[in-house]
């Protein structure tokens, strides 16, 4: 007797990541207004360097930074990891592209393959997104969600603009590659015509266009006072017993 009936089965439990991509936890924008304030409070000047950022976003969200030599897992909550990546811009609101410096990728040191102007763009794009896929692979090993974290940062920090995406694995058929007028090796996808990556022989570095997505989080900064450095070291209870030093004597041979 011929059985046409679906077989019921078992709910699956899905892999859900830390929260919807670019749906931050509801008191996100204000605490990460609340950690550049204290920088600029603290430091006296506009500076915020990436492990900045990477550190910020780990507290805003409550997950773990732990600083990366790949740079794709600098912050890691349970199945999700992101890598933080923050770019200058005079007006980030206004921002609709970025490109992100993504790595050194050597075909010369990963393949032993000849990569200046002379060789096949086509071969060496190819291996330079192999190296970045592997890189990619890697990391998804370790967990399902893989994410890139964006902080557009003004000069000044009064407007900084957040948004992710996904990390992913680039397939080289989508892509044409030529070399330019400066001997830089540039791929193009062949859909949208539009240049996604830039690769530079001389020193190897990898770079990936990306877009900004409209509804990308707009937070602006009103400028703190700087913190006093001697009010702050008396509300410390600073005093001269806190600080011992000596010289180094030489040893006679």
């Amino acid at each position: 007797m011929e059985n046409n009936r679906t077989p019921k089965l078992r709910t699956v439990n899905k892999s859900v990541p830390a929260f919807p991509l670019n749906e931050f936890p509801k008191n996100f924008p204000f605490l990460l207004g609340k950690e550049i304030i204290y920088l600029l409070a603290s430091k006296g000047k506009p500076e915020l360097e990436g492990s900045d950022w990477e550190s910020m976003f780990a507290d805003c969200i409550g997950a773990e930074w732990k600083p990366s030599n790949v740079g794709l897992d600098d912050v890691v909550m349970g199945n999700t990891a992101w890598g933080a990546k923050s770019v200058k811009a005079a007006k980030p609101s206004s921002v609709k592209k970025i490109r992100l410096i993504s790595g050194r990728n050597s075909p010369n040191y990963s393949f032993g393959e000849r990569s200046d102007r002379k060789a096949d763009p086509k071969l060496i794009g190819e291996l330079v997104l192999e190296i970045w896929n592997e890189r990619v692979s890697s990391i998804r090993e370790k967990y399902k969600h893989l994410r890139t974290i964006i902080l557009i940062k003004s000069n000044d920090l009064s407007e900084v603009v957040v948004f992710e995406f996904d990390t992913v694995r680039y397939e080289h058929q989508f892509y044409n590659w030529e070399w330019n007028v400066r001997g830089n090796l540039i791929g193009t996808n062949k859909k949208t015509k539009e240049q996604t990556f830039t690769w530079q022989p001389h020193g190897s570095q990898f770079t990936i266009t990306e877009n900004v997505p409209e509804k990308a989080l707009i937070i602006k900064i009103k400028k703190p006072e700087t913190l006093n450095k001697e009010e702050v070291l008396n509300a410390l209870g600073f005093n001269k017993s806190w600080i011992t030093y000596s010289k180094r004597e030489s040893k006679e041979l």
